[in-house]
């Protein structure tokens, strides 16, 4: 009988642990894809803005591309909280697998549009059409999958498993850059800009069906499984910002540095190479991929360490950090406009952002209760990434061409790594034992 019994033990604990692995490998999948789609726009947003923007004046043009990029940003508070509520009431498994096909919906859209030649000025309108579908589904996804992630966890690892999300958007950003780097060096300037650039839209199309078969053959976290229909709340986003205010201002304030670093030091400097520096697009995307790898490959091992010596050692170390070289690093790369330069620029932030991302979540997670986990984070990210990221492409490129000065945007980040250093002051370390 003792036998019988430790075998099922042991059987059930195999099965605990294979279920964590499916998890770290959905949500890593599912949200990187997710973040291909949402990104990719803002790779070949120079290319966009004259097939679907033209004006005559090409920074008008680009400043109209690079808008309609945060345009999608207006509907992620939304999306965050219709679709964060909606995790908290039905399940993470059922949020996770609407929004993937949510967002390949909008990358379809872009990605088959008529151009501005073909159609007039429908054209920009189904590219606004297709941001805000993508806005609405980017809205639900982060907050969602840090709950799954977060709740599958074991005992002093919840940042090395949330560190996974933020392991995945480098893949997103080494797969865009990838897949920006082969069109551009491969292609010639006619077929790039006649059917070239559509291809990565016409990749991100594949990710609905693929992306929703990994998710929905995905089990429920044990977390929300266990809470009763009794104890779930009736309004999750009332809760959150009449019991928990002030862990909600300080998750908004530590995803400030957050959503500026990944928008402006990561998406926007392909962008940001040829308009400003001069370069080969191509160039920018190299750089592009490099820094996603360092992302992709040092987030867990950051969340690791974080399980082990704190969570607060590394936010607070890396956004001073970043403050203290987003000046120097920006000078660097105008005065020495090249591949060397971009790549250590790249590489460089690469290693700072997955020291500051990797145990971020965990500290977010650790601030809401499970029944009002996904709306907290929903709403508390979604808010800061729409001030602060979603329009900083468009800001970063009229202010260096309304001051002249290329160090608009060290300026943009200094002031974000500003506000979220005192925002890593509020988090407080578990123990080991509770992490």
């Amino acid at each position: 009988m003792q036998g019988t019994l430790s075998s099922n033990v042991a059987i059930s604990v195999d099965s605990l642990a294979q279920q964590r692995r499916r998890a770290i490998i959905a949500t890593v999948l599912g949200n990187g894809l997710e973040w291909f789609d949402f990104t990719v726009y803002s790779f070949f947003a120079v290319i966009i803005a004259k097939l679907f923007f033209p004006t005559g004046n090409e920074l008008t043009s680009l400043l109209l591309a690079v808008a309609t990029f945060g345009v999608g940003f207006f509907m992620r508070p939304v999306g965050g909280i219709v679709l964060g509520v909606y995790a908290d009431k039905v399940g993470r498994k059922a949020a996770l697998s609407l929004t993937i096909l949510l967002m390949a919906a909008g990358t379809a859209l872009i990605g088959l549009a008529p151009t501005y030649d073909q159609i007039g000025l429908w054209a920009p309108v189904l590219i606004v059409v297709a941001r805000l579908l993508q806005g609405f589904s980017a809205g639900g996804e982060m907050g969602t999958a840090t709950a799954f992630l977060t709740e599958y966890a074991p005992a002093g690892k919840r940042a090395f498993y949330s560190s996974w999300i933020q392991s995945s958007i480098g893949f997103a950003v080494l797969l865009g850059a990838g897949v920006g780097t082969f069109v551009t060096s491969s292609l010639s300037a006619d077929s790039l800009h006649s059917w070239g650039w559509r291809m990565p839209f016409l990749i991100g199309i594949l990710i609905g069906p693929v992306g929703y078969f990994i998710r929905s053959r995905m089990d429920e976290t044990p977390a929300f499984s266990a809470v009763t229909e009794e104890a779930k709340s009736d309004s999750p986003l009332a809760e959150v910002f009449r019991r928990f205010p002030r862990e909600t201002f300080a998750s908004f304030s530590m995803v400030i540095l957050w959503t500026v670093c990944t928008y402006v030091l990561l998406f926007y400097m392909p962008t940001y190479s040829v308009r400003t520096l001069h370069l080969p697009q191509s160039m920018g995307f190299r750089a592009g991929m490099f820094g996603g790898l360092m992302i992709m490959c040092f987030s867990p091992v950051v969340g690791k360490l974080a399980d082990r010596f704190g969570r607060r050692r590394f936010l607070s170390g890396a956004a001073a950090l970043i403050l203290v070289l987003a000046w120097p690093m920006f000078a660097y790369i105008n005065s020495a406009p090249g591949l060397v330069s971009l790549m250590v620029f790249q590489g460089v932030f690469g290693l700072l952002i997955a020291t500051y991302t990797g145990p971020i979540l965990a500290a977010f997670s650790e601030l809401f209760p499970t029944k009002v986990l996904s709306t907290g984070l929903s709403v508390a990210y979604n808010f800061a990434v729409t001030i602060f990221g979603g329009f900083a492409p468009f800001f970063i490129t009229w202010l260096i061409a309304s001051t002249g000065s290329n160090m608009a945007p060290a300026i943009y980040v200094m002031i974000a790594a500003t506000i979220s250093l005192v925002g890593t002051f509020y988090v407080r370390d578990p123990r080991r034992s509770h992490a």
